[in-house]
């Protein structure tokens, strides 16, 4: 395949895995959604194609993807707040974080990770969701 459509496929498979949970956040009337998830993953996936591809051989592209971490950090502090004694936007951040690194992953076309950690996160914030929401009922 050529090369420039194996980026792009790349770059779709994590946009389409991040929607996938920005779907579920959406759902769950969550502050960042859809697009905001979208954006996380095919943005961390653009930059690890391109720090993999882009700067030769010489570069170091670890050095940009722990900058991408760096990046999503500063987002997901941006969703934290506290009302009271109440810390909100944890899950958000911690979200955006996880989404990141599946689209890091989807990037470097490690397909197989990237849908098994999508399912993972979307089991964590849905499944345990509705544990929790059995354990206040009781």
């Amino acid at each position: 395949m050529d090369l420039a459509w194996e980026l792009a496929i790349r770059l779709a498979t994590a946009a389409l895995l991040g929607g996938l949970v920005g779907w579920e956040r959406e759902r769950a009337q969550r502050p960042a959604g859809l697009r905001t998830y979208m954006l996380v993953a095919f943005g961390s996936a653009l930059f690890t194609v391109l720090s993999v591809t882009a700067f030769g051989p010489s570069a170091d592209p670890g050095r940009l993807a722990a900058n991408i971490v760096v990046g999503i950090g500063f987002l997901g502090a941006g969703t934290i707040f506290r009302e009271g004694e109440v810390v909100r936007g944890l899950t958000t951040a911690a979200g955006l974080w996880a989404v990141a690194a599946i689209g890091m992953a989807a990037g470097l076309g490690q397909y197989l990770l990237a849908a098994i950690s999508t399912a993972i996160v979307l089991i964590i914030l849905a499944g345990v969701r509705v544990l929790e929401t059995r354990k206040h009922s009781e």
